[in-house]
């Protein structure tokens, strides 16, 4: 029987295999990834400290030699048989294993209109380098895509002096995943910064140095990229006759429809207490996984019940998320001297959090945030707004209680 194999040597699929090691697991660990690199994290593409892509590595050729590690880069999965528990690489090599992890993340959505191959992706180390290389020699680019990675980059792009136009189907940015609260307050730093927003319409044709819109607009740009989401790689599970949907299916274990294949990070839709499958895309959420996955492919029986956290950069300011907030949430706001808090209550009980301020400034209020929303605090709501009620003195209370 073989040891234990990840597919993805994203941020799950590298944290897991240490996380083995972690556990005391002494069998072999194989890691298998489809880029050339090290494996490296992905946030710092689009949140640059210097303003510059640089790599960040998650883990060096020595760590992975100290954990007796074997890495597999370049390396492509084309084949999956669940009954005989083995693996056949697009080179001709087959491997066996006694576990297998599925962290294969996640692929760009494309676009579908004329002159779609003209626009860049931004997903991939290389891909962030081949944007900036092409940018070296332009004064406009065109963003097709108002979520976090697009503004996240419109940012970037500014502040390199470059002409930054954002195009979104929805009417306004960031519409998805921010608190409309913020979402407004960041698309209004966007448009002091200078970037040109077209929302409420989609992309008719990319032309050279031109993209037309669906209103007859035509929007000057040397270089177009895309960001219009991601959609999960799902498509080596859904061949071997695992359960997919939105993502590969899984229990609250991690555990997919095969027992001894679990699945963790972008690629993974979690089943949920109250029903369906949820699939959290972050970087915190990648980790959280990672460690339980590889726990429970040790013969642990960890469930999966984190607090979904994302958090984005963009020029000075920061924000963070923790929870889901709802429309239907009441909504309290708090005063920061450097920003503001807002709290999510759902029938009285705190279910979320969020705050907008320079740089990192409300870091500590949101870890305070998450802690009170896992203790499951029904807390008075002008307390929360009460800046001069320290979120310590509530959670506490709670602790208390």
């Amino acid at each position: 029987m073989g040891g234990f194999i990840i597919v993805g040597a994203g941020e799950a699929g590298t944290r897991a295999a240490f996380a083995l090691r972690e556990t005391g697991y002494d069998r072999p660990v194989t890691l298998i990834g489809a880029e050339t690199h090290l494996p490296y994290e992905r946030p710092p593409l689009s949140k640059p400290d210097i303003g510059a892509i640089a790599m960040k590595p998650i883990c060096s050729d020595e760590a992975l030699l100290n954990a007796r590690i074997t890495y597999l880069p370049g390396a492509e999965v084309a084949k999956l048989d669940v009954a005989g528990k083995s693996l056949e690489l697009s080179d001709g090599r087959s491997l066996e294993y006694g576990k297998l992890l599925l962290a294969t993340g996640a692929r760009p959505r494309k676009l579908s209109c004329p002159g779609a191959g003209r626009a860049l992706d931004f997903r991939t180390f290389d891909d962030a380098k081949v944007i900036l290389d092409r940018l070296n020699a332009s004064r406009s680019v065109a963003i097709i895509g108002g979520g976090l990675i697009g503004m996240e980059l419109a940012a970037m792009l500014r502040g390199k002096g470059l002409i930054v136009s954002v195009i979104e189907a929805a009417p306004k940015p960031l519409s998805r995943a921010v608190p409309l609260r913020f979402a407004a307050k960041l698309h209004k730093r966007h448009i002091d910064e200078g970037v040109n927003f077209h929302l409420g319409v989609g992309v008719s044709e990319i032309l050279d140095n031109t993209v037309l819109l669906t209103n007859g607009t035509e929007v000057p740009a040397d270089v177009v990229v895309t960001a219009i989401g991601v959609q999960p790689e799902i498509a080596l599970a859904e061949k071997a006759g695992l359960a997919t949907g939105n993502g590969i299916l899984t229990n609250l274990f991690l555990q997919t429809s095969d027992r001894h294949i679990f699945a963790a990070g972008d690629c993974a839709a979690v089943e949920q207490p109250g029903g369906g499958y949820v699939r959290f895309e972050s970087w915190r959420n990648a980790r959280s996984q990672a460690q339980i996955a590889a726990r429970n492919m040790a013969g642990a029986n960890e469930a999966f019940s984190a607090t979904p956290w994302f958090w984005t950069d963009q020029y000075d300011l920061g924000l963070q998320v923790a929870g889901l907030p709802q429309p239907h949430h009441q909504s309290v706001v708090r005063a920061l001297s450097t920003g503001e808090l807002e709290f999510y209550l759902d029938q009285g009980t705190l279910v979320a959090a969020a705050g907008l301020g320079i740089k990192n400034s409300v870091a500590k209020d949101i870890k305070l945030s998450e802690m009170l929303i896992a203790s499951g605090i029904s807390p008075n709501p002008a307390a929360l707004a009460d800046p001069s009620v320290n979120l310590k003195i509530l959670l506490k209370s709670a602790k208390a209680a």
